[in-house]
Order: structure tokens, then C-alpha cells, then sequence
């Protein structure tokens, strides 16, 4: 899987001259990358690409290719796979659509496809993808991205990883994640994954040095495979599926030729798996930062404190829907917050008031999180002065010495929080109900590591036969809605 990646050299097969060559882009930016390796593009004319030195087949490239890139009219594909084959290349990324989505003929066509990759051994991502992209590496083969496009994601390398079903998903993350304190390890776009799909990449990704692993699909093909691999992983695995409703199904099987599924049996395996189940499109983007940023929470517990009141019962009423609980504060507890300053309120929601120096919310932080009487914090501080954010850095230290967390949200308008979430790196959210969910999720996630280990002391056997059994029903049911 690592060549798919860093490997050591690169054919792209269908760049060339023409005018907006796909292929010619992805020429363009390995070279403004600086990458280290051999790249080569292939068509008909054997021409070079912007530098880059062309062949009219890859059997013609004199050196060793660790990975195809395969951007050319479908109807070509099959025969180009061959080359490939014949050349020694193991390891195919197909950008070109035309199959399985594409109708009889296409489905035609990827039963030629998948003939010819089992002949030759060979490994392949697609058809209809985007490619990779690892910013450790500087690695990139995305067609149409254009030079420095993508420069701050690759000068902040960071610990989420992706895999992405829509390219048009894959850039909207891509994009979003640029303004947040948690960066991107690697993102895959795996399109109609005939071949490599997203157990295989959970499998990778379990081993790398990746964080948090997000996941947009359209459906599950290998629901058994699944299930298995995301149980032996011990990082957060987050997922967005389409096709809660029947025209979601529709879309999807026309965009990457899967049927959605059953929702209710994804529901069901994704809390046999420990996957987190997102709501939201940009709940991909925006939660893992409380994975990376912050400790788990490990109970339900949570203490708001906010120095604009109306935000207390706003966010009570989300922490208590969301089925966490609101902290109940001693008498003992609330004496102590009293001391530290003139609050409004030193009940939980606690109202902090406006005129509160940097030392006196440092003093209700150490209260807050030393007490056993809360597992977490959510803060709701309007900036209106910078000892405000010079307070919430100081929480985020002081979070990680209690190991309890925080999740920050800042009722300013959105541009202030991203300025202020850019400039001094601290993990904010840009609502309420985000920094609920925050909570929520990471709750959910540390319930299903205990639930893990609890379970460890099961014979192998016993815990064997019974994932047997479970997984097998799993996947003949993902198998019978797909057909």
C-alpha cells in the first residue's frame, strides 16, 4: 500500500500537450512538489509534458515504475492495465470513469478490467477516483491541482487521514481543514473502488502515523471485511454515508455505481465496530480536532461557563439532548468559584461576568477540572478582550494536566473565530451544537475502548465464533442490497 503513497516513481498514462490535460496537471504539480522521484508521462506522440519526458507506452520507460497513473478514454484502460502487467507494475491508480457507473458496456468493461489485474497481481484504486495525496511525502497526484493551491497543507503536515469516495468531497475537506489546528496526514479518493476499498485502507492507516481516520462513502460493498479490520483498530474512525433515504441511494449507485445499502445494518455495524457515525458532511472536518487536540472525555459530566449568560440554557439544553449531563456542582465547589472573582453565577451553567483578570480564569479552570464532580468542560467565552484568549490557551495546557477536555466554542461571528482559531492555534468550534458533538464523540469513542478491553479476556475461540457468525450475517445483508 506504501507505493500508493511514496513511491519511488510514477507513469502517468494520458498526459500529454492538449489543451487542459488532466494528466499535464498532475506533471505539473509533482514537479512544483519536488518530487524526488522518476516521473514519466505517456501518449500517443511519446512527447514530453512540461519537462517531464514522455514514452508512447510504458513498456518503452527504461527504469522501474512503482505506480500507473491511468487518466485516458475508458475504453483504453483495459488494454493500458496490460502494459502495465507486462511491465512489472503492481500497484494502478485508474482516475478514468466510464465503468461500473457507466452502464452495461462500462460493467462490461470492468469485468475485462478485473480479468486482466488478477492475471498480473495486480493492486488498484478506482476506477472514477481522484488518486492520493500524503503531505508528509509531498506526494500528489490529484488531477487539476494547480501550484500552490494546496502550499499550507503541505508545509503543516499533520495526523487525519481520509478516504474519500467523491473527489468534490475530498477537496471540500481538504479546503476547510487549511483553517483548522488539526492537519491532514494523507487522503485517498477511491471512487468506485472495485479493487482497494476502505478495509484495506483502515488496515493501512492503522499502522501509519495517522491520528484519526475520517471516511465519506457512498456505500459498503465487503461489510464483513469491514467490520473486522475497523474492531482491531485503536484510533477514532469517523464516517459520513450517504443514502439515508431512497433518492440518496439513487445518487449514489449513479455516481460510483454502489447501492447506499441498508441504512439501519451500517447503523448496526458501525457500533459493532466502534466507527463513529457522522451527522454531517462538515462533521468530518471539524470534529477530529477534539481527538487530537484534547483528552477524552471519560465521563458524561460537563460544566459550561460562559461570560454572556443566554449561552448557559442554550448549550444545557444541547448537553442534555445530546445525552450527556450537566455537572451538579456542591456547595463545597461553587464556594470555591466564588472566591476567585465576581461571578454572576457559580452554579453550573457558571456565568463568569465580564471583568475577570487572566489569573482568575486560570483558578476556575483548576477548580473545574481538579473536581470529581466534572469529566469535561465547555467553554463559551466571547472574546471581547484579549485576556480572554490569552485565558483559553491556557486552558487548553491546563486540560492536558488534568486529562480531562474542552471543547471551545466562541459566540463571535465566524470570521473572528477563524482568525482567532488561525493565529493562536487553539482548538475552537463554530457553534454550540459542534462543541456538543465534540463532547458527544469523544464520550462514544472512550465508551467503545472500554468496552474493547473489557471484552479481551474472552477466549479466542468464543470471541472468534461469535464475530464469525456476526460479520458473515453482516455481510450477506450488504451483499443482498447491493445486488
Amino acid at each position: 500500500m506504501e507505493n500508493f503513497f511514496n513511491p519511488r516513481s510514477i507513469a502517468i498514462i494520458g498526459a500529454s500537450n492538449s489543451f487542459f490535460n488532466l494528466g499535464a496537471s498532475i506533471c505539473t504539480i509533482l514537479q512544483y512538489m519536488h518530487f524526488n522521484g522518476g516521473i514519466y508521462a505517456v501518449n500517443r506522440k511519446g512527447e514530453s509534458v512540461n519537462g517531464v519526458p514522455g514514452y508512447t507506452t510504458v513498456l518503452d520507460i527504461p527504469e522501474e515504475v512503482d505506480l500507473a497513473v491511468i487518466i485516458i478514454s475508458s475504453k483504453s484502460v483495459p488494454q493500458t492495465v496490460r502494459e502495465c502487467g507486462e511491465k512489472g507494475i503492481r500497484h494502478i491508480i485508474i482516475e478514468s470513469a466510464g465503468f461500473a457507473e457507466g452502464g452495461v458496456e462500462g460493467k462490461t468493461r470492468q469485468q475485462e478490467l478485473d480479468e486482466i489485474v488478477r492475471h498480473y497481481g495486480i493492486r488498484y484504486m478506482g476506477p472514477n477516483c481522484l488518486g492520493t495525496l500524503n503531505t508528509h511525502s509531498r506526494f500528489c497526484c490529484f488531477f487539476g491541482i494547480v501550484p500552490g493551491m494546496y502550499d499550507d497543507v503541505f508545509e503543516k503536515p499533520g495526523a487525519l487521514s481520509y478516504i474519500i469516495q467523491s473527489g468534490g468531497v475530498g477537496a471540500l475537506v481538504i479546503d476547510s481543514l487549511q483553517a483548522e489546528v488539526s492537519r491532514i496526514n494523507k487522503v485517498v479518493s477511491i471512487g468506485n473502488k472495485a479493487d482497494i476499498d476502505e478495509a484495506d485502507l483502515i488496515a493501512y492507516f492503522k499502522d501509519d502515523n495517522t491520528e484519526v481516520i475520517g471516511m465519506f462513502l457512498e456505500n459498503v460493498q465487503r461489510g464483513r471485511k469491514l467490520l473486522e479490520i475497523a474492531r482491531e483498530v485503536d484510533k477514532p474512525i469517523l464516517a459520513y454515508k450517504v443514502g439515508r433515504t431512497g433518492e440518496g441511494a439513487r445518487a449514489a449507485m449513479s455516481h460510483t455505481a454502489g447501492m447506499a445499502n441498508n441504512d439501519r445494518i451500517f447503523d448496526s455495524m458501525c457500533r459493532q465496530a466502534g466507527i463513529i457515525r457522522l451527522n454531517s458532511v462538515s462533521e468530518l472536518y471539524a470534529l477530529p480536532k477534539i481527538f487530537t487536540s484534547m483528552p477524552l472525555l471519560r465521563g458524561k459530566r460537563i460544566a459550561v461557563f460562559t461570560n454572556s449568560g443566554a449561552f448557559g440554557g442554550i448549550t444545557a439544553d444541547f448537553i442534555v439532548g445530546s445525552g450527556l449531563q450537566m455537572a451538579q456542582l456542591s456547595t463545597e465547589t461553587q464556594e470555591k468559584l466564588r472566591k476567585t472573582g465576581q461571578l454572576f453565577n457559580a452554579s453550573n451553567p457558571i456565568d463568569l461576568g465580564p471583568g475577570l483578570s487572566i489569573q482568575t480564569f486560570i483558578d476556575i479552570f483548576d477548580i473545574l477540572l481538579s473536581s470529581d464532580e466534572v469529566d469535561g468542560l465547555l467553554p463559551i467565552p466571547n472574546v471581547w478582550q484579549d485576556v480572554v484568549i490569552d485565558a483559553i490557551v491556557e486552558l487548553v495546557k491546563i486540560c492536558h494536566t488534568y486529562d480531562k477536555p474542552a471543547a471551545i466554542y466562541i459566540p463571535n461571528a465566524p470570521e473572528r473565530i477563524i482568525a482567532i482559531k488561525s493565529e493562536r492555534q487553539i482548538p475552537v468550534f463554530l457553534s454550540p451544537e459542534e462543541a456538543v458533538r465534540a463532547l458527544e464523540v469523544s464520550y462514544r469513542y472512550h465508551e467503545f475502548a472500554l468496552k474493547k478491553r473489557h471484552l479481551a479476556w474472552r477466549s479466542h475461540y468464543s470471541s472468534q465464533s461469535t464475530d464469525e457468525e456476526t460479520s458473515r450475517t453482516l455481510d450477506d445483508r450488504m451483499t443482498r442490497q447491493a445486488s
